[in-house]
């Protein structure tokens, strides 16, 4: 099994799957393509007709999307296992999953990921609702199901590879959280599949101008 990366410091997309992956300690081979826009189409279209990161290659199966690469691994290597058992949790997994993968567009937007940086940014208002939500999905989580275990559902889930790009975001910008919200941003943070891939991204040296958002 191979999964194609693009760039730790900036790639958003590439985190979650390979998370996942890491997470449930399950084998794959790491393809991380540079994410410079000179020849960038053409690199990426090697690995997946869509052109972009991540891409999960298995035998004969490519598989683009990061929600789509996260579904195939739950369901072939971790026997549904990616996705809480019980199917009220699960649906609502899946459902802020869902909001996360289509949402967020101001986040996405003003606070690109950064792993090497600590910036200060002025939060536009379109952000602050964002944040704002997001702070409600972890807060409810965490009053909801706490006492099953420090991640968003109790046990490690989809869900937190989901977020945890958002938890990278958070801290680079310095963006307040409530004290519930904190919790699973610390959780995620401290995550020994996170920490290495915040300590791959900090040696890297490629820097993507437009995802340098903020001042020192």
């Amino acid at each position: 099994m191979k999964l194609v990366i693009g760039n730790k410091n900036y790639s958003t997309w590439s985190l979650r799957p390979w998370l996942l992956l890491c997470a449930f300690g399950i084998e794959f081979e790491e393809v991380q393509e540079s994410l410079k826009m000179e020849g960038l189409k053409q690199r990426l279209l090697k690995h997946s007709p869509t052109a972009k990161v991540p891409v999960l290659i298995d035998s004969t199966l490519t598989v683009s999307d990061s929600l789509a690469i996260c579904e195939y691994i739950s369901e072939t290597s971790l026997a549904g296992r990616g996705w809480p058992g019980d199917p009220i949790r699960r649906a609502e997994a899946r459902a802020i999953s869902a909001e996360m993968h289509s949402g967020f567009g101001a986040i996405r937007s003003e606070l690109p990921m950064n792993c090497r940086a600590s910036r200060k940014i002025e939060l536009s208002s379109q952000v602050q609702a964002e944040v704002a939500r997001i702070d409600s999905i972890w807060s409810d989580c965490n009053k909801k199901y706490g006492d099953r275990g420090p991640w968003l559902f109790g046990e490690f889930s989809i869900a937190d590879c989901f977020f945890a790009p958002v938890a990278l975001r958070f801290l680079t910008y310095g963006v307040p959280l409530s004290i519930e919200a904190q919790r699973f941003a610390t959780e995620i943070l401290a995550h020994p599949c996170v920490i290495d891939w915040v300590k791959s991204a900090k040696k890297e040296t490629e820097i993507i101008a437009e995802d340098e958002a903020g001042t020192d």
